[in-house]
């Protein structure tokens, strides 16, 4: 059977061995459900980008740029990183450039020989799952974290998709294992579980709640989202080849 590990926090990635291996990227609040309901909503891709200046500069190269620091809205940019912004196809079509506290920051640590790059959300749970189930890479889900610390909403998806892939995949890591026990005992109601996370908490302050019922809803979207030559795009299950939406 293929092998799951779990890296807790992007401080921690440079102890995996990448080579060969599907890295799938979470930052449930909020960068990756934004992601994955930019790309459900039309939008044509999405470019990852680490730092504020260099994202400010793609808005002359016809990118919409979406900028996030501490949870809000950085200055300059017209987008933060709010998934409710893209429902509705509200940027159909547009590319994206964007750069977030945590979750770009993650994408850009699992690049070193990584055989793919996903990012995953409960959003589209269970597409990414039954996606990975279909390869033979042994696969690492990584943690974006909150500033290089540890966060709750990220292992508990991590559980999730260790849960989701129980029948195809083992492991031997003890942040696999911790995480798919913390799902477990809190699948039942894990909005209210989530309610005590530091980050969610931070989010409430900036009275975005509604974001962050939107990123716990479960299989909203049936697509898989992956990252293809330094850019976002998606993939529906039905389709052959990845491929940008025009």
């Amino acid at each position: 059977m293929r092998n799951i590990e779990v890296c807790l926090t992007p401080e921690l990635i440079h102890l995996y061995e990448l080579e060969n291996k599907i890295v799938i990227v979470v930052d449930i609040f909020r960068a990756t459900s934004t992601m994955v309901t930019a790309l459900a909503n039309g939008v044509q891709s999405i470019t990852p980008v680490e730092n504020l200046e260099t994202c400010r500069q793609m808005a002359s190269e016809d990118y919409v740029i979406a900028g996030e620091r501490n949870g809000k809205t950085a200055e300059g940019f017209v987008l933060g990183n709010s998934p409710l912004s893209y429902l509705d196809e509200a940027y159909l079509h547009k590319k994206v450039a964007m750069t977030t506290t945590n979750g770009t920051l993650a994408i850009e640590k699992s690049k070193n020989g990584s055989a793919e790059i996903l990012v995953g959300a409960f959003l589209n749970l269970h597409a990414t799952a039954e996606y990975l189930k279909e390869k033979e890479h042994d696969i690492i889900i990584h943690c974006a974290g909150w500033k290089g610390k540890y966060n709750l909403e990220d292992s508990l998806y991590a559980g999730a998709l260790i849960e989701a892939l129980s029948e195809t995949h083992t492991y031997d890591c003890d942040g696999a294992l911790a995480n798919r026990a913390l799902y477990l005992a809190n699948k039942e109601d894990i909005n209210g579980f989530l309610a005590q996370a530091s980050h969610a908490k931070r989010l409430q302050n900036h009275n975005i709640e509604a974001d962050i019922d939107f990123c716990l809803a479960v299989d909203k979207y049936e697509l898989v989202a992956r990252v293809d030559g330094g850019v976002l795009v998606k993939y529906e299950r039905g389709r052959t080849r990845y491929e940008e939406q025009s």
